[in-house]
């Protein structure tokens, strides 16, 4: 009995030295992912209600009378120049080929005419035929070459109507609302279909006029829709106000990824005062508590550093911080910073510094 209780006592010491170690060298390295505090312009803002509207919306008509053939169906995609209606074309069609015969009538006069003309002046020369007939030869051949002229004209007048009876798109976008039917007849601004660009996009919005001083147009704003943040800018002021709501409009650019619809109701971000210098870091570094909102720092031991802050104004990503306990530089903890624990040892995983 006793040679078996031996190796069982060796087998178990051998086996509590790792557990021995790890208790006295602590837990292993925590993976955080970082990212830099930045010095930047910031200042408090004011959330205002906005829309996001086309830049293109428009109730396309029709330019000729005659019958509707054909509409495109609502959430057509089409480009610029794409067909969204066509209208009966037949009696265009034939006045078209009465202008081409009349024009090559007129040619083929014109060319006689100037082969005559030629003839004539050959025997004038020679003292063959009297100049009056020259002369009635030259004003015959004008006026044929002003009748070619003028039925040609006719003739591209008649080309220009015949393209009319295809309505086309002026811009890119989606057929909305269908506003005639096949069958019916259209007369020169009969309202035909509703287009909508649907890509190029933007948000109205009325801001107060004491804020004239701060907006300009290219100042950067955020968006919101709903949980979604959109970095953008000002596209315009419009520096009228109305009288009975103290307001003016600002239009702002929605980037082409945004994924906005029109019509969506979004807030804009607007500065309330004078941009001043401050140390922000991102929104995701901040650990919220109901006593206190801290962040954590990491410093060249890589260690964790638990700094109680103040925050200030916010610019999409990032928010300021009061105070001078943090400064641009540092490298904040912004992953990974919900377990940490004041003076930890960690591992940075990965430094986050483009994506903020």
């Amino acid at each position: 009995m006793r040679n078996f209780r031996i190796p069982l006592i060796v087998g178990l010491m051998h086996a509590l030295v790792p557990t021995a170690a790890m208790a006295q060298n602590g837990p292993p390295p925590a993976l955080v992912e970082v990212a830099p505090a930045t010095e930047e312009r910031m200042a408090p803002v004011i959330t205002v209600p906005g829309t996001v509207v086309s830049l293109g919306d428009s109730r396309i008509a029709a330019e000729i009378s005659g019958k509707v053939t054909w509409v495109a169906p609502e959430g057509t995609l089409v480009k610029k120049g794409d067909e969204v209606a066509r209208i009966d074309d037949r009696n265009l069609s034939l006045t078209l080929g009465r202008n081409e015969a009349q024009v090559k009538r007129l040619e083929a006069r014109l060319g006689y005419l100037k082969l005559d003309l030629a003839r004539l002046h050959e025997l004038a020369t020679t003292n063959h035929t009297p100049t009056s007939r020259v002369e009635e030869a030259t004003s015959n051949l004008a006026m044929v070459e002003q009748e070619l002229a003028e039925a040609r004209i006719v003739r591209d007048q008649t080309k220009v109507d015949l393209d009319r009876t295809r309505v086309r798109a002026p811009f890119p976008g989606r057929v909305v609302t269908r506003l005639a039917q096949v069958g019916e007849y259209a007369t020169p601004g009969r309202e035909i279909v509703r287009l909508v660009d649907t890509e190029h996009l933007e948000v109205t919005a009325q801001a107060p006029v004491s804020l004239s001083h701060v907006l300009e147009d290219g100042l950067a704003v955020t968006l919101r829709n709903g949980g979604q943040l959109v970095a953008t800018s000002l596209r315009a002021i419009v520096p009228v106000g109305n009288t009975a709501s103290r307001t003016m409009e600002v239009r702002a650019v929605v980037p082409a990824d945004a994924g906005f619809v029109v019509g969506s109701p979004v807030q804009i971000a607007l500065p309330s005062s004078t941009p001043e210098r401050v140390v922000a870091v991102p929104r995701d570094a901040l650990v919220l508590r109901s006593d206190a909102t801290y962040i954590y720092r990491i410093n060249d031991e890589n260690k964790a550093e638990q700094i109680l802050v103040e925050t200030g104004a916010a610019d999409g990503m990032r928010i300021a911080l009061k105070g001078e306990d943090v400064t641009a530089g540092d490298r904040i903890v912004v992953r990974g910073g919900e377990r940490l624990r004041p003076g930890q040892d960690v591992q940075v995983k990965a430094d986050l510094a483009e994506l903020y």
